[in-house]
This record gives C-alpha cells, structure tokens and sequence, in this order.
C-alpha cells in the first residue's frame, strides 16, 4: 500500500513538472513570436551613407588589337599550284609574288589567240585593199575591222590569265596563315594566304554612351597592355562610330604605332582623360545598385525613420559603379542600395547592414 502511494506521488510530481515545462516553453514560445511578429512587416534593406568623395574622373575601357590592314589572298583563276614561294611568318610587299598557278593549257590558248590575231591582220588588210578598188563593200570591211579587234583582245584577255597565274600580294605585310601547298588545286575565289600588316596596329574598344561626347578624333590616349606591363605605348582615336550597338556602346578604334613587341589579339585597357587632365574631382555619388529601375529613372529610396521614402535625384555622369548627383541629396542621407524590389514608399524596412 505505502508502495503504491510513492508511486502515485512520485507520478504527479513528475505530471506537474511536465506541466511547468510546457507552460514554461509556451512563455518563452510566445514571447519569441511577438518578436519574430515585430519583424514580419519589415523588410531587410542594406544601405550606404551618402558623402563626398574623390573620384578618378578618367575613363577606361578594354580591347584587343588588330591589325590595321588585313586580307585574304585568293586566286582569280582555277588551276593547280605549282610552286608556293612564302610561308607563315614571311614578310611580304605588295605586289610580290607568292605562288604559282600552272599555265600550260593557257599557253596553248595563247597560242591559238595570237594565230588568229595573225589571220586577222591579214585578212584586214586583203579587205582594206579591195575596198579602195571597189573590190568589197564597207560592210565587209567594216567587218573584218571587227573581226582584227576580237583578235586583239582575245589575245590581250590571255595575257591577263597568264598574269594571274602569278598570284601576288595585295598589301605589304606578314603572311600570318597559308592555305595551299604544291599540287593543291584551286578554283576562282578559294583563299590561299592569310596576310596581316601590324606595322601599325588599331586598338578596338567600346565607349559609353555617357562618355562619348567627352572623347574626339585625333585625342591622344595612353594604353596599357596586359601581358607587357612594364612597357608603355598610346595612340590616337581614328574612329568613332556615328552609331552605337544595341548596349548604348560607341565602337572607338585608337591607332598604335608597332614598336614590334605587339601582335593582333592582345587584350589592352585605353585611359581616355576626359577632364582636361585632372585626375580625381570631388563629388557627392551614390552606388550605380541604389538606384530603381535603372540609373536613368533617377529614383532613389532613402531611410526616413524607420520606413523606406522614395526621391528623385538629378544624376550627372558616370564613373564606374559610381553616379555623380547633381541634386536631390545634400550628403549624409542613408541610400538603400538593396531590397528595392520589394519596397513601396512608406514601406517599414530593418537595416541590415
């Protein structure tokens, strides 16, 4: 019986223990949901203060080189090459002479053109001789004067194939790709050497649409290349596309002079000085990421006690990841820089960071 009572007590002990736990848990349960239900209306934002800065007013931009003249040599007749007389690497003039094409069959034809040729003078000059005697009419004359021409130029029309037999080089450079070997048959239009000018080299970049007012043809600008850092080298603009691409980008090609250390494809940065040679300007900017639906709309959410407020600012130009204000801010405000998409004006936000 005594058992049965400690086992009974020990049993509501053990039930009102249990009770204080749970009552216990439900407390510390329900003080953690009025917290979590404090924080279920904000939204977490980060933020940057804006201030005044220093910035590098000049412009970058990065691209390769290439060449200023290139072309693809190809054949103006069909044949069989019987000699190659470059190869890749060799340096080139225009007009020289690279390979050869065999001509046996239009030496014939050259032949037959000249034996008619002769045949022609003749036979003109029978015709030319009756007809002061009355011995022909003018249309038959007329005639054979015809018949003289197409021989002449049947003849000429061999000399130039013989001449293209010879295939020669269009512009002087460097033969950077061949195509043909002896034996190769080739058929009018098939390129056979690949030939590249670097003497001079065109630096091709893209500018942006903020900054292409601020450049000119004829502007000197320094360049840095990646694989020649301790070397220096600049250029001048040669062009400047009337267009851009669909990326509101500006084609810009800067001529460098070869020193002979550059080759067509390096990767290369152009520094254009676009603020009468000051390298840094003081100036109130705010992240590029601050703004909504893009630098262009000029929108802007700011802390104001606790809630995101939307602004309008006037932007100037664009340095980087970094927008010049013009007006609408005075410094010191907080920007938001992320979380816009799920704000409105007036919406409560928690800053994280």
């Amino acid at each position: 019986m005594k058992k049965t009572l400690i086992y009974i007590i020990v049993a509501a002990v053990l039930v009102g223990l249990a009770a204080y736990k749970i009552a216990d848990n439900k407390k510390k349960q329900d003080t953690e949901v009025k917290e979590v239900a404090k924080q279920v209306d904000k939204i977490n934002v980060n933020i940057v203060t804006v201030a005044r800065e220093n910035i590098d007013t000049d412009y970058t931009a990065n691209g390769t080189f290439i060449p200023k003249q290139e072309m693809n040599q190809s054949s103006e007749i069909a044949g069989r090459i019987v000699n190659v007389l470059v190869k890749e690497g060799s340096r080139v003039g225009a007009g020289q002479v690279l390979a050869t094409i065999k001509r046996d069959a239009i030496e014939v034809d050259i032949s037959q053109a000249q034996n008619n040729l002769q045949n022609a003078v003749i036979d003109n000059q029978r015709y030319e001789n009756a007809y002061k005697t009355g011995g022909v009419t003018k249309q038959q004359l007329d005639n054979s004067r015809l018949q003289l021409k197409n021989a002449q130029v049947a003849v000429r029309a061999q000399g130039v194939r013989v001449n293209d037999t010879s295939i020669r080089a269009g512009i002087s450079g460097t033969i950077n790709k061949k195509m043909v070997e002896p034996g190769t048959v080739v058929s009018i239009g098939t390129s056979m050497f690949e030939i590249v000018n670097i003497n001079s080299l065109k630096l091709s970049v893209l500018v942006d649409e903020s900054q292409i007012g601020r450049i000119q043809l004829g502007q000197e600008v320094p360049i840095n290349v990646n694989v020649l850092p301790e070397d220096s080298f600049s250029g001048r603009i040669t062009f400047i596309a009337p267009k851009s691409d669909a990326s509101l980008n500006f084609p810009v090609e800067i001529e460098v002079q070869n020193r002979g250390n550059l080759k067509a494809g390096m990767y290369a940065t152009a520094t254009f000085k676009t603020n009468h040679g000051a390298e840094t300007q003081n100036m109130l900017t705010v992240p590029a990421e601050a703004f909504v639906n893009g630098v262009s709309s000029g929108q802007l959410f700011i802390v104001n006690n606790g809630t995101a407020k939307l602004i309008k600012v006037q932007t100037g130009k664009v340095y980087g990841d970094k927008i010049q204000i013009l007006s609408g801010l005075n410094g010191g405000e907080q920007v938001i820089t992320s979380g816009q998409i799920n704000l409105d004006n007036g919406s409560k936000i928690n800053i994280v960071k």
